[in-house]
């Protein structure tokens, strides 16, 4: 088994809000993240696939191939986009990280042609990040 890993870069602005809460249990639960004129970041984005390398070209999937997914499914739909109100498959999800982190393996679970997508993994900060695997917690 072979992983390979293709790094992007984006840049959103979002509000973490539930509407079903009150604006004070969003400012206890969220602090400054519920700010109503919403907030940025510079995110990294690394998608990894694992596989077996194809005798005949060498490569488990081309890396040009992977970007050219992640651009189309997911950092074109994301750059410089408000995650609240811009970006179709955040609609009525809070856009935490760990919300978009799962929302962009639904974005390119199916579209890998080689290997499988093993994990998606999103940086927030240079300090914190979060990673998914597809897996529900406790499978």
């Amino acid at each position: 088994m072979i992983y390979i890993t293709r790094r992007e870069v984006f840049s959103a602005s979002h509000r973490l809000y539930n509407p079903g809460l009150s604006e004070a249990e969003n400012c206890e639960i969220y602090d400054k993240c519920s700010n109503p004129n919403g907030h940025g970041h510079n995110y990294v984005l690394e998608v990894m696939v694992a596989g077996e390398i194809d005798p005949k070209t060498g490569y488990l999937l081309d890396l040009k191939k992977l970007k050219r997914i992640i651009k189309e499914n997911v950092t074109d739909k994301l750059d410089h986009k408000n995650l609240n109100l811009d970006v179709d498959f955040m609609e009525g999800i809070i856009p935490t990280s760990e919300n978009i982190c799962i929302a962009i393996w639904n974005q390119l679970e199916g579209k890998i042609p080689a290997g499988k997508l093993y994990s998606v993994k999103l940086y927030e900060t240079e300090n914190n990040y979060i990673e998914y695997k597809g897996e529900k917690y406790g499978e």
